[in-house]
Formats: C-alpha cells, structure tokens, sequence
C-alpha cells in the first residue's frame, strides 16, 4: 500500500490516515468507501442547524457559572486522569514558567510519530517515543529513572505507529501499534508479560476493574486480563477504508464502557462482558466538505455525572446520557482533540482552531475565542485524488486538547506555542513558545503541568 501525505488546511499537523501498522492508505479511497453511517437525527435535539455557526448566545454573555476550585493532583495514571477520562481541575502551572524540558526518544519523522499522552505516579512521569521505547522520569528534575526498548525483533517491527500507556497497582501497561499489548513493573522498566495482538493498536488503553480496555486500528475494542494478560472478550465496530492516524481510549464508569472509534460510532457495552447497551452515530455528511466522511472520534469520549462528552471528526458534538443512550443535544463542531467537562461547562477547540466554552445542560455558548486568528500562515496542500498540483492555502495552528489548571485552559499547537486562555472569560492571558511543535494534550502532577513534543522532549511548566 502507498504513503500518501495530505496537507489539507491544518487537518492533523500532518498526522496520517492509516489503516494497518507500518502501512498507511490514501485519504480518498473512492474505489471503496466502506460502510456509511446515517446520524440518528430522530434521536438528537439540534441547539443550531449544521449549516450554522455556534456563536455565544446572547442571554449567555457576561453570565457566570460554576467550575470546580483546582485541586492539587498526586497521580495521572490514565490518559484522561481516571477511568472516565474526566480529569480534575488543578492547580498546576500557576507561573507558566518552563523549568525544564527532556529528550527521551526518537522524534517525529516518517518513520516516527510521538502520539502517547504521559501518565504519573509516585513522583514518575511515563512517557513514550515513537517506537515504543518506554522511559520513566523523574518529576521533578526531568532524570531519567529507567528505559525500556519494547520492540520485537521481525521484520515487521521496523516501523508502526502509536500506542500510549497506563498504570495501576504499581504496573505499567504499554499498548502499542507494533501488535502488542505489555505490563511492566513502573519501579523498574521490567518486563512482566507481553501479549501479541493481531492488529496495531494506536491509542493508549484504559485500566478499570481488573480489566485493560483498547481499541484496535480495525476499530475492535479489546480486553485484557490485568494480572495476566489474557486476552477476554472483544467488540467489532463498523471498519473504515481510510481513517485518521490518531484514536481514541475507552471511558469507563461503574461497569459501563464507553468506546469510540474511526467510524463516528460511539458505543457503550457492558464492562464484564461486552453486551452492548445503546450506541449513537456522530457523523455527518456535507456536500462542500469531502474530509466529513472521515468520521473518526480521535479524541477520548468523557463521562461526567452520568453523561458522555465526545466530538468526531465529521462535525459533530454531543451530550449523550450514559445510563440510556439519549442524546441531549447537539452541535456542529469538527474536532479531533478530547473536549473538557467541569462544574456547568464543556470546553472544546475544533479543528479550525475556535475554543468553545458550552453549557453543560443546554450546549449553548458562553463564549468563543478563535486561537487561530492572526495565526495563519502561508501553505499548500495537494490535490485530491493524489494530484501532484498545489494550491496555496491559508493554515492555521492545530491545537492539543486543553487542560484546566489554576483558572486556566492550557493548549499547545503544532506551531510551538502555547496559550493560557481565561477559563470564564475566553480571554487569552499569555502566550509562550515550547520550542517544540506539540499535538498531544498536557497532564498535571502537582505545581506542574506536562507538555510532550512531538520531537519526544517532555516540557515541565509550573
């Protein structure tokens, strides 16, 4: 199968659309356009039409509302923070001061993409580079504790992408898109078991209830015992011909799981044993967008009192009540970063850059800051069907997933800037350069947040 690199606008900072391991497929597959979705928009309740923009409301304006006070965080042992990837408001980066910043790997390149978002424990931060070698640092200095190469040794092995990591009861569990699912001693680096998968798996899993949760690039959520690594039960969602190099991990509440994948699907199934519960399609198609029939969910769904958060590539948000499936509401936002649930609101950046603050019961705007304005720069992208012709182009940043610490959503882009938006007004407050281009989303361990490049430095700011 061909490489084919689409720089379209600022979709993905470049990122693939993959379908398999080390091989990769066209964006457009118009000889195949695999299984089509249709919205369920019986069961939605549309704030704003899909030909409209969201724009603050006008009842909205000025108005306040509730967020959590930040908390001082002493663990990020899942990508998300806990099982329902809803992290807690923190009081981290207060100064926004870089203290330091880290190699620990290979960087990005052809052959090389950092996607895992960092995990933290007892004073460790975990970080892997794009291939599969897994370092664990030290907090607060940015040494290394130890380093471990996972790769296998067969041909196949030479490139994949993705996988992300975990940690529980003093074990470290690394997935990764070279077919392998392994658990480590966090103290260590030492290799306890190591499961081979059949397909690549490029998300980072979810640990709950003795159970690890992951989802396959052919959009297969697997299971795995936790002590032993034995496989368990299985989900297979619709397959996709062409999808995004990124994806998403499971959420998890009680003995509910909650998957999306490249689909737009988004699932909830039992826990312990996989019977499904309901499931809702967010996708759309739009005669004047040809990227909407991507429908990924790259970003992690969010479980937040009792509903589900999430965003798909296809323009798409919406609130969806766990217990039974029903959609609450609905927007037209085009994402691929993982939306923030606190107190009465949901943040959310969209693709072009504008971040969103929504009221959690309702879905209408309190306010909208465009990050993307007076960013654009000068670009091309290539033409469809792999056409070698260039057109110039207007590109904005793209932007992480944001971060709430200290009164603050915290963003980075693939430009190497970070930005401290007002988490109540929207205002942009500061403004600083990593050094660094950066598309996956910070973490938080005390008086510091953490932000990984995608030429595999970690970047301490407090």
């Amino acid at each position: 199968m061909r490489l084919t690199r689409l720089a379209i606008g600022a979709v993905l900072a470049g990122a693939l659309v993959v379908s398999g391991c080390a091989q990769t497929r066209d964006l457009f597959n118009f000889g195949d356009q695999g299984p089509q979705e249709t919205a369920q928009a019986e069961n939605r309740i549309a704030l704003v039409g899909f030909d409209q923009e969201v724009v603050p409301e006008e009842g909205l304006k000025g108005a306040t509302f509730y967020l959590p006070d930040p908390v001082s965080v002493d663990q990020w042992a899942l990508p998300g923070a806990n099982p329902e990837q809803s992290p807690p408001h923190s009081d981290a980066a207060k100064a926004l001061d870089i203290a330091w910043k880290r190699g620990f790997g290979s960087s990005r390149g052809r052959n090389a993409h950092v996607m895992a978002p960092p995990v933290a424990v007892n004073g460790k931060i975990y970080v892997m580079d794009g291939h599969a070698t897994v370092s664990a640092l030290d907090a607060r200095s940015g040494a290394q504790v130890w380093k471990a190469d996972l790769r296998g040794k067969l041909k196949r092995d030479t490139v994949a992408y993705g996988g992300g990591l975990a940690i529980a009861e003093g074990k470290l569990i690394v997935v990764s898109g070279y077919r392998f699912v392994s658990q480590l001693d966090a103290e260590t680096g030492v290799v306890l078991w190591r499961t081979q998968t059949e397909q690549p798996i490029h998300a980072a899993p979810t640990i709950s209830g003795g159970r690890i949760f992951a989802v396959a690039v052919d959009n297969t959520l697997l299971t795995f015992d936790f002590a032993t690594g034995k496989e368990g039960w299985t989900y297979q969602a619709l397959t996709e011909s062409a999808r995004i190099l990124a994806a998403s991990s499971p959420a998890v509440s009680g003995d509910t799981v909650v998957a999306a994948f490249g689909s737009g699907e988004l699932i909830a199934l039992r826990a312990a044993n996989g019977n499904d519960l309901w499931s809702e399609s967010l996708s759309r198609a739009s005669r004047t967008n040809a990227l909407s029939e991507i429908r990924d969910i790259a970003g992690r769904p969010v479980i937040y009192q009792g509903e589900v958060v999430a965003v798909s590539h296809s323009g798409v948000l919406s609130s969806t009540d766990l217990r039974t499936g029903t959609t609450r509401w609905t927007l037209p936002v085009t994402g691929i970063t993982t939306p923030w649930v606190a107190g009465d609101v949901v943040y959310v950046v969209d693709r072009a850059g504008k971040l969103y603050c929504l009221a959690r019961e309702t879905g209408l705007a309190y306010w909208v800051t465009d990050l993307g304005q007076g960013r654009e720069e000068a670009g091309f992208f290539s033409g469809f069907g792999g056409s070698s012709k260039k057109k110039k182009a207007k590109v904005r940043p793209v932007w992480s997933s944001p971060i709430l610490a200290s009164g603050r959503l915290l963003l980075a882009s693939n430009k190497g800037e970070m930005v401290a938006v007002n988490a109540r007004t929207g205002e942009i407050e500061r403004s600083q350069s990593l050094g660094g281009s950066v598309t996956v989303g910070a973490i938080a361990l005390g008086e510091t947040a953490y932000f990984v490049t995608d030429e595999a430095k970690l970047i301490a700011v407090r």
